[in-house]
């Protein structure tokens, strides 16, 4: 653990020296970050910033923001278009503009100042430049472009002359490159593109819906570069299809690329798989444990938040292309998790708004993903321009009954997907896990209505959430066997009935230990999509060491196993046995990204925008965890050792800006006596953890001397 600590403060101090002049740093607007921002569609955008270093207790006190029509004025300190002047504030995310009409398709700089509650002024942040947007400029979300990214191969291997395979390590959405080969003219080369392979060929009947394409490729003439694309496939560029701007051409997901008749010689130099994404930074995110397959899930389902962008909106795999609600939710909250980027999910929620997918649950995702948005970046602006939509049609309201429970009677619940992975669910007109959805909306539109400024309406959802936790266990709950049932009339008890009950919080404490034994007992029978909440569930109830066993496990139903047939990016399913047309691009299948921040790092929103953390780690069995989290007012990094015998130490650091509740776990001790930053303090126990409350910026340590129990 010194080591860690020691490697952790090294790369504190670094930081710390980068931003000795303490200027702000890492500036957006409407979330984008870079020196050049273009098409910036809302006419009053949000600015923002972090503090540029992390002393004991950094919060900012007055910001003064110049917005300029040129650089020459900026440079001058001349804010033509807009002078805050000194603002005493300490809002450093989602600071509307209040200057001049912006123009439509002009250019324009802004910087910022800060002074903090320690005192002092600030240097002026370095200048970022935006464009606005050509069109008429009303409320809308800005995206990046998509990138391409050229993937030198991890291998080429030559078979036999005019045979080559080549490995390019992982799976991406792209084409291929090849340059400064003196190709014959007078040949036809066979190009096979695949998901899967070897370093002797590329799989060429693959299962399900894994791709492999064969391209005949002919060279028209003598060029220093030629671009090699999959063919056009028409089972995912149907009318609902999200299409890639034309520039790119064709791309389709591959790793390996097998060459038949190439009369050259090819090498790393001469080739590169040039991958389509939306802009990622790696080195926002890191995680690393003593369990070494928890690292490989990890950096599966990290790298599957970056492969799988490739549309500029959240997609459902290659095989169709489409949006839908649900795998945008488990998209979003792992996205989050591993980036500092927040525009791809607006975007996508605000797509899915307006082109709502099939089924009943899928509808009353969009309320989570607009919760989500709202607690990751703290800006409401999505939220009131979409409330309207949440409230009329999202939550179902409309569909209940008299006694307040929801009757989906015609329209299609879907529980979980494939079919199979249902735990043999028994449909009724009122459904469990609908209702189950129903109140979470319930309880999320509280806070979402307190957003746009409606007291009374977070007031009635407050107040309606109560009722219908109250009548879903008087009616859904079967006291005889002590479980929740399918639905109404029905005797039948899943997984899925229990495990969205618990996730949810509608379980009252005296059935809390039988329904989560019921569902540790059920293991991995859901999908894994169904396995977001699963685990959540387990974590919701105290079983941290169960669900660390179900993201480590290498039975066949497990993430490892994506791993193990091949795959760099997460499946559809858990393996082709339980859906023979799945595909090996899935970003549903990637909960362990948000599961690993959310719950064994611990890092969550308290308050929108991360004004308040919690830093609350469940290490389960894990004996050694140090990770960086990425949050919208910066990163927060953890190492942590945990021991039966000795306790719990962790270092961990808090940007500027904001304020921690910090929880030590406590599962076999009798002392709620903490060592806080050296010193000994009082924690307050609940939930097998000690906390701390109103932790402000800087380095700290926490550690709990664990005294065994008698």
């Amino acid at each position: 653990m010194e080591k860690i600590l020691r490697s952790l403060v090294f790369l504190f101090l670094v930081s710390m020296t980068a931003y000795a002049s303490d200027k702000p740093g890492n500036l957006t607007i409407e979330f984008l970050r870079g020196e050049e921002i273009h098409n910036i569609h809302d006419g009053k955008p949000e600015f923002g910033w972090e503090l540029a270093s992390i002393p004991a207790n950094a919060q900012q006190a007055g910001y003064r923001i110049l917005v300029a029509s040129n650089s020459k004025n900026l440079d001058e300190n001349l804010g033509d278009m807009w002078d805050s002047e000194k603002v005493e504030s300490n809002k450093s995310i989602n600071v509307e503009y209040d200057g001049k009409m912006l123009v439509p398709k002009e250019r324009y700089f802004w910087k910022v100042k800060i002074w903090t509650k320690q005192g002092g002024e600030s240097e002026w942040s370095n200048v970022q430049s935006f464009s606005m947007s050509g069109e008429n400029i009303t409320y809308a979300t800005t995206r990046y472009p998509l990138v391409q990214t050229e993937v030198k191969p991890v291998s080429v291997v030559n078979l036999n002359p005019g045979h080559f395979v080549v490995d390019f390590g992982k799976d991406a959405f792209g084409y291929l490159k090849l340059k400064n080969l003196n190709l014959n003219l007078q040949n036809s080369i066979e190009v096979h593109f695949g998901e899967s392979g070897s370093e002797n060929a590329v799989n060429r009947n693959p299962v399900g819906k894994v791709r492999y394409y064969k391209v005949d490729f002919a060279p028209m003439s003598i060029s220093k570069e030629y671009q090699i694309h999959p063919p056009l496939d028409t089972r995912n560029t149907g009318e609902h299809a999200i299409k890639l701007p034309s520039e790119f051409g064709v791309v389709a997901p591959f790793r390996y690329v097998e060459f038949v008749g190439l009369n050259v010689n090819l090498d790393e130099n001469n080739i590169s798989q040039v991958a389509v994404h939306y802009p990622f930074d790696y080195e926002k995110s890191s995680f690393h444990s003593d369990s070494e397959v928890l690292n490989q899930v990890w950096e599966l389902c990290k790298y599957s938040m970056k492969a799988t962008s490739f549309a500029g909106v959240y997609v459902d795999g290659d095989r169709e292309r489409i949006p839908y609600e649900a795998d945008a939710y488990i998209n979003q909250l792992s996205h989050y998790a591993v980036d500092q980027e927040y525009s791809l999910a607006r975007y996508s929620h605000e797509y899915l708004l307006e082109n709502p997918t099939w089924p009943t649950e899928w509808k009353q995702h969009s309320v989570l993903m607009a919760w989500a948005d709202y607690m990751y970046t703290g800006d409401s602006e999505s939220v009131r321009a979409n409330y309207a939509v949440l409230k009329s049609q999202k939550t179902l309201e409309q569909y209940a009954r008299e006694d307040g429970l929801l009757n989906t009677k015609g329209l299609r619940d879907i529980v979980d997907w494939p079919n199979g992975e249902r735990d043999e669910y028994d449909f009724r007109d009122v459904n469990t896990v609908v209702n189950a959805f129903y109140f979470k909306t319930l309880l999320l539109m509280q806070d979402l209505a307190e957003a746009v400024g409606d007291a009374n309406e977070s007031l009635f959802y407050r107040q309606k959430a109560a009722e219908v936790k109250a009548i879903f266990n008087r009616v859904l709950f079967d006291k005889q066997q002590g479980l929740y049932i399918d639905g109404e009339g029905s005797t039948h008890a899943s997984l899925h009935a229990n495990m969205f009950a618990l996730a949810f919080g509608l379980v009252p404490e005296k059935s809390l230990r039988q329904v989560a034994e019921y569902v540790v007992g059920k293991g991995m029978a859901c999908s894994v999509y169904g396995a977001q909440y699963l685990l959540e569930a387990l974590y919701q109830s105290g079983q941290p060491e169960v669900a660390l066993e179900r993201m480590t496990s290498s039975d066949v139903r497990s993430w490892y196993n994506m791993i193990r047939v091949g795959s760099t990016i997460t499946l559809e399913a858990w393996d082709h046995l339980y859906k023979n047309n799945l595909d090996w691009n899935h970003a549903w299948g990637a909960a362990p990204g948000n599961i690993i921040s959310r719950y064994v790092l611990g890092v969550q929103p308290l308050e929108p925008g991360f004004k308040k953390m919690l830093i609350c780690p469940e290490p389960g069995s894990l004996k050694k965890v140090k990770g960086k989290i990425p949050t919208i007012r910066g990163p927060v990094d953890i190492a942590y050792e945990n021991d039966a015998q000795t306790g719990f130490k962790m270092e961990f650091s808090v940007p500027g800006n904001t304020v921690v509740r910090v929880g030590a776990p406590c599962v076999k001790c009798n002392t709620n006596t903490l060592i806080f930053d050296g010193k000994e303090v009082t924690g307050t126990l609940e939930k097998n953890h000690l906390f701390l409350d109103n932790i402000n910026s800087g380095v700290h340590t926490v550690q709990h001397r664990c005294k065994a129990k008698m």
